[in-house]
């Protein structure tokens, strides 16, 4: 049976890659949505992942949906209407809620199309790298339904609302360099330097406390929705936090002995 994730360790980076190349690693199928689930609360437990790098195999991100279960009858799409709004629920729904929810960053090393809910997959992403031969559309009405994942929440705080209406209403397909005028991606490097390029950013993140760069993502995201008042407050909590973990006082003690800090997560 084919591992639909394949999960890699190198020191305090985990990398999960996407493996149904022949199909272009859809996402959308319960089984892996429930791996992907399940590997993304796997190295949010483990305090020893510091970041996680998410890929495709083969020559694709994702294609998103599986066009030959999107038939009456097939993958999320039921005869009944209203067992089809369970199955999104049940389903695909699960993964935005639980990149939201993760404390651990992430980092999206986009080896080739993103397409519909992969260009979805890879905003959920805090931080997203292109290789030149990477593609992106928000295609849903080519197929003539909506962004059933997410997307039109998505794509508008990553890219802007017109910039994203003009994707997902034209369903157009963007180059790597489009992307990263738009701001969707960071940055672009040659499909040969993908790997290495995400990993140093992984590394960088990896060298810092793990608990303030944990506190520090999900004040980023809540920021999304939260008013500054409310942001300010929690702010305050998790810097309470902070000051208090051994590795504040290792950066300071390392601060003044100029040498670089070790630190533990404590």
């Amino acid at each position: 049976m084919t591992q639909l994730i394949l999960r890699e360790q190198l020191g305090s980076v985990t990398t999960l890659t996407l493996n149904i190349p022949e199909k272009r690693n859809p996402i959308s199928g319960d089984d892996m949505v429930n791996a992907l689930i399940e590997a993304l609360e796997s190295v949010d437990r483990d305090m020893s992942v510091r970041a996680v790098i998410l890929t495709g195999a083969g020559t694709a991100f994702s294609s998103g949906g599986d066009i030959k279960k999107m038939a009456a009858g097939g993958g999320l799409r039921d005869p009944l209407p209203a067992q089809t709004r369970r199955n999104y629920k049940r389903g695909i729904q699960r993964l935005p809620l639980k990149f939201e929810a993760l404390e651990v960053p992430i980092i999206a090393a986009i080896n080739g199309p993103a397409i519909g809910a992969g260009c979805d997959l890879a905003c959920m992403c805090d931080i997203r790298i292109a290789a030149q031969s990477a593609q992106f559309a928000e295609s849903f009405v080519k197929v003539g339904i909506v962004p059933g994942d997410g997307g039109a929440w998505l794509l508008p705080r990553v890219v802007g609302f017109a910039r994203a209406s003009e994707l997902a209403l034209t369903g157009e397909t963007i180059d790597a360099q489009q992307a990263l005028e738009w701001g969707l991606v960071s940055r672009v490097v040659p499909d040969a330097q993908l790997t290495e390029t995400a990993l140093a950013i992984a590394e960088k993140i990896a060298a810092n406390p793990p608990h303030a760069v944990r506190m520090t993502k999900r004040l980023l995201r809540q920021a999304h929705s939260a008013t500054l008042a409310a942001i300010l407050e929690t702010s305050a909590a998790m810097q309470a936090l902070a000051h208090a973990t051994s590795d504040h006082d290792e950066a300071l003690r390392a601060a003044l002995e100029r040498r670089t800090p070790r630190f533990t997560g404590g």
